[in-house]
């Protein structure tokens, strides 16, 4: 199983809109099901975004879902502070994630 972190800060005036496109990818999401793939995106009070990410061997990735490119397109203009990617390792769980696939 892949991790991925990603990390940004959004303008004050974007980040309504960047939820809500956020959310838009949630909505697909919940439509379609991909198998393998699992995401959570968290809101920080000071309009900081923290999405994870875990992709199953052979699993499509969120760049297949058009709602997620429409997101991707102008992410960078709604930041302040850019995306930071990160493979992140898993420590530790408890009852957090749905499945302790960890390597």
């Amino acid at each position: 199983m892949k991790w991925t972190l990603v990390r940004y800060k959004a303008k004050p005036d974007q980040a309504q809109e960047n939820q809500r496109l956020s959310a838009a990818v949630f909505g697909e999401l919940q439509q379609k099901a991909p198998p393998g793939l699992h995401y959570a995106v968290f809101r920080l009070p000071d309009d900081t975004f923290v999405h994870l990410a875990s992709l199953e061997d052979g699993a499509a990735p969120l760049s297949a879902l058009e709602t997620f490119r429409a997101f991707s397109s102008g992410v960078r203009e709604r930041c302040l502070e850019p995306p930071v990617a990160a493979q992140p390792v898993l420590v530790g769980n408890y009852g957090m994630l749905a499945a302790d696939k960890a390597n």
